[in-house]
């Protein structure tokens, strides 16, 4: 299934700004997917998304934006190497008696 278009732009405080860019940070060090919610849906980036820093200035106003870049097969991908580790994850929990 195709997702729809989608191009928004939302506003968050301070302190969730960083919590999200900690989360970021976490997942590109350990190479492990990033999910986040924005404007109210639920994003699932992969681990190998490219990511990029754009700066733009014009009309009196100046923008950096820092973005990530993936293919919708690799965010599929990405689900199912997640489901994968998940299912591991509960069998390593799992005691032998």
């Amino acid at each position: 299934m195709t997702a729809a278009s989608r191009d928004v732009e939302a506003f968050y405080s301070t302190a969730d700004v960083v919590a999200k860019l900690r989360r970021l940070a976490d997942a590109l060090e350990t190479d492990k997917p990033f999910r986040i919610q924005i404007a109210g849906e639920r994003i699932r980036v992969p681990a190998r998304a490219r990511f990029s820093i754009e700066h733009e200035r014009g009309d009196g106003e100046e923008e950096i934006e820092f973005q990530l870049k993936w293919t919708i097969e690799d965010a599929d991908s990405a689900a199912e190497d997640s489901e994968d580790d998940a299912a591991d994850a509960a069998d390593a929990d799992k005691s032998v008696v």
